[in-house]
């Protein structure tokens, strides 16, 4: 017969009841099933299917709440703790948390995963039987895609992060589509388990795509724009700025290229908000 496996579904028989739960059993071995973690009554001698996993004590226990993330499976989880000399843990529907190993993380500890991240995991078990997440991984994520058409070209995706790369980054969309972004397509790098936004620059033969975290030019230069605007602002409605500055007074200042700066200007003037006079520029009252 077979040994009860903490990350497996097993159907036990209800052998008998204490205070504090019912022990199950497969006619060779024991389990406990907390009152806390069963449906309602049990009946001596009814079966019961249940999940295998380790409580707190490090002991077998059994719960009626089956997880979709199982030996074998994988499913979304949301990252609830992390430390850094040990891993992040997760929260896969248990009343305890699942350690997700260093070892199995980036090298980089900036690309961990945040409290609050989604990882798709599977579980495995350790030398020493402890049930711990493992991510999925790209041959694995391969069932999961979905190939995008040409249709989707400059619009708008979501995606979570689940693979990072000196070059680059991986997600997987909303719609299932493989997405990579480029570390030229970003300001900063997104840590595992991320969601991000990004809109489709490429769609691939192969129906992955290529995804920009980058503004467009008209988000930008709204984004520009107002900055400028509320620098003004802040300094009572004048700037010794104008579009024939020079370049590195503008990106100390500002942090953006001469022809970012210009753009911007020209569309404040052009809204009438703005004017330049004697190397200064004002706020029209």
């Amino acid at each position: 017969m077979n040994h009860l496996k903490p990350g497996t579904v097993e159907t036990l028989t209800v052998a008998r009841e204490v205070d504090f739960g019912f022990f199950l059993t497969n006619g060779n071995e024991d389990v406990l099933l907390h009152k806390s973690e069963a449906k309602g009554e049990l009946q001596l001698d009814e079966d019961v299917r249940v999940f295998l996993y380790q409580d707190k004590q490090g002991r077998l226990a059994a719960t009626m709440a089956i997880p979709e993330v199982q030996l074998g499976t994988y499913g979304w989880c949301e990252v609830v703790e992390v430390k850094e000399s040990l891993g992040v843990f997760v929260n896969i529907g248990l009343s305890k948390d699942i350690l997700i190993h260093e070892d199995d993380l980036p090298k980089l500890t900036e690309v961990w995963p945040a409290v609050g991240g989604r990882l798709f995991i599977t579980l495995k078990t350790d030398k020493n039987g402890r049930l711990l997440g493992k991510l999925a991984t790209e041959n694995i994520m391969e069932d999961y895609f979905k190939k995008a058409d040409r249709s989707i070209f400059n619009k708008d995706v979501k995606g979570y992060v689940y693979r990072t790369l000196y070059s680059g980054t991986f997600i997987i969309t909303e719609e299932g589509y493989r997405g990579f972004i480029h570390e030229s397509q970003r300001v900063k790098e997104p840590r595992l388990g991320d969601k991000v936004t990004g809109r489709v620059i490429d769609v691939k033969e192969d129906g992955s795509i290529n995804v920009s975290l980058l503004k467009r030019v008209h988000e930008k230069l709204t984004d520009d724009a107002e900055m400028i605007f509320a620098y003004l602002q802040e300094r009572g409605g004048s700037m010794p700025y104008t579009d024939k500055s020079a370049p590195e007074d503008i990106e100390k200042r500002f942090a953006i290229s001469k022809g970012a700066f210009k753009r911007a200007l020209g569309r404040l003037m052009k809204e009438g908000k703005i004017y330049q006079e004697e190397g200064w520029t004002y706020i029209k009252k």
